[in-house]
């Protein structure tokens, strides 16, 4: 028996005005509403409210019913889905009936919610995996707060996928995990090296086969049948077959007239037709198919372009150069302790402003500019690092944000692990480093040579000048006393 899993990656950009640098916008000092005035909220709800009536509500429905009419049999119909946070979001903002549709269809027991990062983002190419851990838990909350359900199976952004990837979602405990079948026959499950996860490969010719050629004329197998499809995956040889493609291919990829929905709806019979082929959800496969071998994928894969890597989003220069900045601001924005601040930072990691960018032609830049707002990626790379700029000057005016972070230590090399990268950072952590460490650094000099160099605070430099005698608990208090009279800007010498 050939095990079928049928998942669907759901999710929405957020998209920034994008008119946002061309309109004057950056750096204006009155702002009532920060999330307004860099996101495009008229055009987000648009947007969302067309796919809603052309993809989410009648997809969903087409998979209710099979769901219904085969839930009794000894081979039922299964899916899953991979919803971002931001996607869920937007559900509960502007489409509660969206959200309804799907709780309906997870009440059934037929199908599976995987688990992503919160913000579909690129967080698993940070050099430090602390904010891709941190998107995955509260991607983790809100799944069950929505559906009271603790997935086991995690699919990153787009595939993108590694060992060390693996390892992670391994000791968060993950069961399996998915990527691009590039790296092996993806009808088998396999073992990512030092874990005990599942490996689950997409079937990226099958699927792609009704994401991009479904409609196509000049395809040579136009057109595309659900009874032809079925043959097909009856006819692969394996333990498994994992179809997984956008959930917006039905009705807002492939439009409606193409005939997807009718395929759709006869897609479960017509596999069920045949005795070898069963649906199965993905956990499901990891726990019923033994892993055939273990395979190591040191270099990050996804199921992006034709280069299956992460070249759509950092392929070039600009890319580059947007992706490091959004990184840079990381600290400021949790060192800031405002909420609104961060959850804005990271609507700003959305892996979709780097994909606006991508600058290479041929099928892959008309598929990038078939999904892009801005006329031209140029247009885009000017609208996000305008964004980028005016958040970063905000972050810093707000928190004193350094030129270099303050590492701790109680010795040549020898690191605590705390650092700040502003001043409000500093205060927020003095009253716990330890005191040798306060000692160490006020006995070098250290604070006055960070204020004063890295701050450009001369008022603060000359509050700690005078310290420098002080140890143990007069030193800590003596600091954050320092560090609070500078944040409430008495003597600013800034």
């Amino acid at each position: 028996m050939t095990l079928v899993s049928l998942s669907f990656e759901v999710h929405q950009p957020i998209r920034l005005r994008k008119n946002f640098f061309w309109d004057g916008y950056l750096n204006r000092q009155v702002v009532p509403d920060l999330s307004a005035y860099y996101f495009d909220e008229p055009e987000n709800r648009r947007i969302f409210d067309r796919v809603s009536d052309k993809c989410y509500l009648p997809a969903n429905q087409a998979i209710l019913e099979g769901i219904k009419k085969l839930k009794e049999t000894d081979r039922p119909f299964k899916v899953a889905y991979s919803f971002s946070g931001v996607f869920l979001e937007e559900c509960q903002r502007y489409r509660p009936d969206v959200l309804d549709s799907f709780s309906g269809l997870v009440e059934t027991g037929m199908v599976e919610v995987m688990e992503q990062t919160y913000y579909h983002s690129l967080a698993s190419l940070y050099d430090d995996p602390g904010e891709f851990i941190e998107q995955i838990k509260m991607h983790r909350e809100l799944i069950w707060d929505i559906f009271a359900l603790r997935p086991t199976t995690f699919e990153n952004t787009e595939l993108i996928y590694s060992d060390q990837i693996a390892e992670i979602a391994d000791r968060m405990g993950y069961k399996a995990i998915f990527t691009e079948g590039v790296v092996a026959d993806p009808n088998y499950v396999y073992r990512p090296p030092n874990t005990s996860i599942s490996l689950l490969l997409r079937n990226y010719q099958l699927t792609d086969d009704i994401g991009f050629r479904f409609s196509s004329h000049n395809w040579e197998e136009y057109p595309l049948t659900a009874d032809k499809y079925a043959y097909w995956l009856s006819a692969v040889r394996g333990r498994c077959i994992n179809i997984f493609c956008d959930y917006e291919t039905f009705g807002e990829h492939q439009w409606t007239d193409t005939g997807i929905f009718e395929f759709l709806r006869a897609l479960p019979e017509q596999i069920l037709r045949h005795e070898s082929l069963q649906f199965a959800k993905p956990s499901e496969i990891a726990r019923l198919i033994p892993p055939e071998r273990e395979i190591s994928v040191e270099r990050h894969v996804s199921w992006a372009d034709l280069e299956r890597d992460t070249s759509c989003w950092l392929g070039n220069a600009l890319q580059h150069a947007c992706f490091i900045y959004q990184k840079r601001l990381e600290a400021p924005a949790k060192e800031s302790r405002d909420p609104d601040l961060l959850a804005i930072w990271r609507m700003l990691g959305l892996s979709d402003h780097l994909y606006y960018i991508f600058t290479h032609g041929g099928g892959p830049g008309e598929v990038h500019s078939y999904f892009s707002p801005y006329s031209s990626p140029y247009d885009a790379a000017v609208t996000y690092f305008a964004v980028l700029c005016d958040l970063h000057g905000r972050l810093s005016r707000k928190t004193h944000l350094a030129d270099s972070p303050f590492r701790f230590a109680t010795g040549i090399d020898q690191f605590t692990g705390e650092f700040a990268w502003t001043l409000m950072g500093l205060e927020a952590i003095l009253g716990q480093i330890p005191l040798p460490s306060l000692e160490y650094h006020n006995v070098k000099g250290d604070y006055v040579l960070w204020a004063e160099t890295s701050l450009g605070d001369r008022a603060l430099a000359e509050r700690l000048a005078g310290m420098q005698k002080l140890k143990g608990r007069r030193l800590r208090e003596g600091l954050i006393q320092a560090v609070a009279a500078s944040l409430a800007g008495e003597g600013d010498g800034r």
